[in-house]
């Protein structure tokens, strides 16, 4: 059996993943663009570009979230993602919206395309592969983030 994660927003984001693995985005979870700001899905597409995808679990969920606004900026698509019993009329309808579930999701909506300055695309495209390649090799060597390395 697939691990399955606990929290429903991590089986949001499990969910997220699936789809847009399914079209040919790379996906990071638990992603800081810069300090202050943890999203919970970033894709890069084969394109380039930057998809941005935040789960709520909850109406409290969603409501006690204030540092959303500060994602839209480093993404060129900015999408929610929810399970079905989410009261949808909550969400800014400008943004895309994800319906989402631990085995799969699909887009409802897709959002307008807000294209990324250069540098702040080239700035997010770096800090993604940095993330990933480090990401992969503490799953391939964790000693060596452990400060066991000799």
């Amino acid at each position: 059996m697939p691990h399955i994660p606990g929290t429903a927003g991590q089986k949001l984001a499990r969910g997220v993943g699936r789809l847009l693995r399914m079209m040919d985005h790379a996906i990071l979870t638990e992603f800081t663009p810069i300090r202050g700001l943890r999203v919970d899905v970033i894709s890069l597409a084969p394109g380039g570009d930057i998809w941005i995808v935040e789960c709520k679990s909850s109406r409290t969920d969603f409501s006690c979230d204030r540092k959303w606004h500060g994602y839209l900026e480093w993404c060129d698509r900015y999408f929610w993602a929810v399970d079905s019993a989410f009261p949808q009329e909550l969400l800014p309808v400008e943004h895309g919206l994800i319906l989402a579930d631990a085995h799969g999701a699909e887009i409802l909506r897709m959002p307008p395309e807000t294209r990324l300055a250069g540098a702040r695309r080239s700035r997010i495209t770096r800090s993604f592969a940095r993330a990933a390649a480090i990401r992969l090799q503490a799953g391939l060597d964790p000693q060596a983030f452990s400060g066991a390395v000799f």
